[in-house]
């Protein structure tokens, strides 16, 4: 598609819903720029850069001066954040805080991918306003990003559920690593009272783009959950067929 001249900069442009928003920015004919980290070789086509080192991302982002940042980026795994709190919360919330802080400098538009484990889950659907209650530690820090960005007016938080779709590893989706233990024959362990709102990447991808097109005039904060709750089990099965890449 021909270019518009728009530009827009995505955290964690490696990642699963990275690479979705990155390519449906690009489809729409943006001048999109990707950043990565850890898995920035894998992708020649990103910018490798620690967006846990401020000076650095301060530095990118007044040289570049995009209309529109995606902030994708965030260490996802709860487990990983119990076990490395002080190195998850650098990315989740001081990453995010800094972030925020350039974007208001250079004027560009903020989305900040948040989550719904901001919830305890007890009382769902859950409107933008509801009091949040995290109940983990990785909660805890995604909760501190909106903070961040709100109490900034640097742009909107769109709190998203857990996500599926193409993926390069097994571990980047809840629903991918269970496909994996089945097709293995590993036997595994699920809640019988879990229920989910899973929600695939390109239509959140979709959503950004939406956003960051209009700008549309949305409280700060937006929730995007499909309507209806199903067992994960059954979300797995009913999607992966179309939407999972055997590695």
């Amino acid at each position: 598609m021909e270019s518009n001249n728009k530009t827009v900069v995505v955290t964690g442009a490696s990642g699963l819903l990275g690479r979705a928003v990155l390519k449906r920015f690009e489809e729409a004919g943006w001048k999109a720029t990707g950043l990565a980290f850890s898995r920035a070789h894998k992708h020649p086509n990103l910018v490798k850069l620690d967006i846990t080192d401020q000076e650095a991302v301060k530095h990118f982002l007044v040289s570049t001066r995009p209309e529109v940042i995606v902030h994708c980026a965030a260490e996802k795994s709860p487990d990983v954040v119990e076990k490395q709190p002080e190195e998850a919360r650098k990315l989740n919330a001081d990453a995010t805080r800094n972030l925020a802080l350039c974007a208001v400098q250079v004027k560009a538009f903020f989305i900040y991918i948040s989550t719904d484990s901001v919830f305890d889950g007890k009382n769902p659907p859950y409107a933008e306003d509801a009091t949040t209650s995290p109940l983990n530690k990785y909660g805890h820090s995604k909760r501190d990003g909106e903070v961040s960005t709100i109490n900034l007016n640097a742009g909107v938080v769109l709190r998203i559920p857990f996500l599926y779709g193409p993926v390069d590893e097994l571990a980047e989706s809840s629903v991918a690593i269970l496909f994996g233990q089945v097709k293995a024959g590993k036997p595994v362990t699920i809640s019988h009272y879990d229920y989910r709102r899973p929600a695939h990447v390109d239509d959140i991808a979709g959503v950004v783009l939406l956003l960051a097109e209009k700008k549309l005039a949305v409280s700060k904060l937006e929730h995007l959950l499909t309507k209806l709750p199903q067992p994960v089990l059954l979300c797995m099965l009913k999607a992966s067929p179309r939407d999972f890449k055997m590695i």
